[in-house]
Parts: structure tokens; sequence; C-alpha cells
């Protein structure tokens, strides 16, 4: 007990207690870039852009498809296709354990989310990449899931929209992640000979695999201010050619000046300027074209064709034998 303690009558004595006021979790957030402390709730008014400096931070796949569609109609696309370990594959930690946590952390199935849903009331598909599950690193289920919503953008004759961003293919799938590079991209192919449009939006960062396919096959290639987008990464680079890469190297900047995506978008007002990009896009189109899938018939007609061959050639071989 204190002397001051000592002097208070014990009538008006108070109890003191020991509990300290705690400042609840998830207040607070820091910049990457400008290391300001932010404010979670002002951060989350700014869609995640730092006040201060502009910059703009990574976001969860279902977050980024919550901020950009309408809040009425969305419908999840291929919700309950999950990853498999066919390869049985094991670096420093096995690849079902890699995805185990990964759902446990991100409460996602993997690494895309795929919803139908409108934009300012125009029917819409759009799906985008998290980074946070695994590296946004695209394996069999993205790739499955991206050809699905393309699919249903067929369906319905609507637009398709993908917000990328990703490590590139996913190691742990080998080449079962490699085929989705070929995979997405016919896929998008059927697309374009649908008249419908697709925009790539491209976030921080798009690399690898990723970016040599389905993000760089836009009828209209937009970023994100200061998005990392490339293959290989600078300082791979670097080491390879020996020679001091140029300021800003593989930043969206970058890229627009030298023509490698067509502009740049501040998170902040992509609804709007998507909304009117795709006005002009869908307007006086024709009337929808039905494409197929013509994949089996094309391979039938092959091997009726080198069946049909080896008939003919058998018949002359026959002749000649009779002469």
């Amino acid at each position: 007990m204190s002397w001051f303690e000592k002097l208070i009558p014990s009538t008006i004595r108070t109890e003191r207690s020991n509990k300290k006021g705690a400042v609840p979790e998830g207040l607070w957030n820091k910049c990457p870039n400008c290391s300001a402390i932010l404010y979670n709730a002002e951060l989350e008014r700014n869609f995640s852009v730092c006040p201060k400096c502009e910059h703009h931070m990574r976001i969860p796949a279902r977050i980024r498809l919550e901020m950009f569609l309408d809040e009425e109609g969305r419908e999840e696309i291929a919700k309950h296709v999950r990853p498999v370990d066919p390869l049985k594959f094991k670096d420093s930690k096995k690849y079902k354990d890699r995805l185990t946590a990964a759902q446990k952390q991100t409460k996602e199935n993997d690494a895309l989310v795929v919803m139908k849903g409108q934009l300012h009331g125009q029917d819409i598909v759009a799906a985008a990449f998290g980074f946070d599950f695994m590296g946004g690193s695209m394996g069999s289920v993205v790739g499955e899931k991206f050809v699905r919503g393309v699919n249903k953008s067929l369906e319905l004759h609507i637009p398709f929209i993908v917000f990328t961003a990703s490590g590139g293919a996913r190691m742990q799938e080998s080449l079962f992640s490699l085929f989705q590079m070929a995979k997405t991209s016919a896929a998008l192919s059927r697309l374009s000979a649908a008249g419908l449009p697709y925009i790539s939006f491209m976030t921080d960062p798009t690399m690898g695999g990723v970016s040599a396919s389905l993000a760089m096959l836009g009828d209209l290639n937009i970023a994100e201010p200061n998005a990392l987008i490339g293959f290989a990464g600078p300082r791979v680079i670097e080491q390879t050619v020996r020679e001091k890469l140029p300021e800003g190297f593989q930043r969206s900047e970058f890229l627009q000046e030298h023509g490698a995506i067509d502009m740049i978008i501040d998170r902040r007002q992509m609804r709007d300027k998507i909304a009117s990009i795709l006005s002009l896009l869908m307007a006086g189109r024709p009337a929808p074209i039905a494409v197929e899938d013509t994949s089996d018939k094309t391979e039938t007609t092959e091997v009726n064709a080198v069946l049909q061959n080896s008939a003919d050639a058998k018949t002359q071989a026959s002749v000649i034998n009779a002469d």
C-alpha cells in the first residue's frame, strides 16, 4: 500500500482494477508502400487504397467481386469445384496440406472466384484471382472455373471480365497446371468468335503463366496503378541479362507507355469506367452467334480422314497386286 493510499479514508477508498483496456485487433493497418498507419474502416471506405500515397493494396478475390458487382443478383459459378492432388506432390510440405492450410486461411476452395451478376444493371460474368490462396497460382480448378465462367457468358451472351492477381502456374500440379494456359486460351477464342467482350483487369501482381495466357488476351487489357505485370520477375531478368533494368520496369505505367496494356484505372473508379466501356462495346452488337465446341467433331473428322486414306491405300495396293 502506498503512502497516498494510507491517507485516503477507508470510507471513500475505491477499488482499482488490474484489468487494462485492451485494444481490439483488426482496427489498424499499415500501408506497405508509405508505412502510414491507417484506420481499417476508413481504408475499406476507400476501396483498400491508401489515402496518403494512393497505393492499391492487395485484396481477396471475393471482396473484389463484391466491391465490383451490384449488390443484387450475384450468383457464384462452380462454387463446389475443389482441387485434388493427382501427383501426390511433396516438396518441403505435402501439396494436400498446403491446400488445406490455404482453404482454412482464406475460406475459399481455390484461388479463383467466379460470379454472374450485374454492373450498373448490365449483366456480366466476372472472375477474380486471390493472391492470398497459394499466391493466386493457376491449377486445374482455376482453369476449370475460368472455363465455366466463359461458358456462362456464352450461354447468356454477356461480357466476361477477369481480375488477375497471380504468381503464375501452380508448381505442385506440374503439367496439369500448364494445360490450363491452353485450356483458358481456347475458351477465350470461343468467346471472341461469339463477338462477346472480354476485359482483362490486371492487378498487383500478375506474373508467369497467367500473364502469358488469359491475362493478355483481353479485347481491352487494363491494369491498376503501379501493378507488377510480367512473366519472369525483374530480379531474375537482371541476373540473366546482367544489366540494370529501367526504373519502373514491368509496372503498369511502364507497360502502358510501351503499348503492352491499353489503360490504367484507379480502383475507386473502375465500376463507372468499366460500365461505360461495356455500354460502348455492347452497343449495336449483332445478333448472337451460336458457338459450339467442335473439338470432338474435329478429332473425329481427322480420324475418319486417316481411316479413309488408309482404305484408299489398301484398295490401290490390291489393284497393283491384281495387275
